[in-house]
């Protein structure tokens, strides 16, 4: 059986905004994206960026890491090449 919940939206500065109930599960904080269509609206869990890791402060610290110059140029690939 699927939960079924009302809730009623209201003003929040110049926008409408909408309560969601805590029986939903949403924990605060949390990102969403909404959409809608045809008439529905569809809100889900917005994802996740991704994360890079910086490894700028540990490069010196590595015992016998050579630092090589980067080259910025675009690279040609052979096509044969697996």
């Amino acid at each position: 059986m699927v939960k079924q919940f009302r809730a009623k939206t209201f003003k929040s500065g110049n926008s409408v905004a909408l309560r969601l109930p805590k029986g939903l599960g949403i924990e605060e904080g949390r990102e969403m994206t909404v959409r809608e269509e045809q008439g529905r609206y569809i809100f889900e869990p917005a994802e996740a960026p991704k994360k890079k890791i910086d490894l700028t402060g540990i490069a010196g610290s590595i015992p016998g890491l050579v630092r090589l110059p980067f080259d910025h140029k675009p690279r040609a690939w052979d096509e044969d090449r697996t």
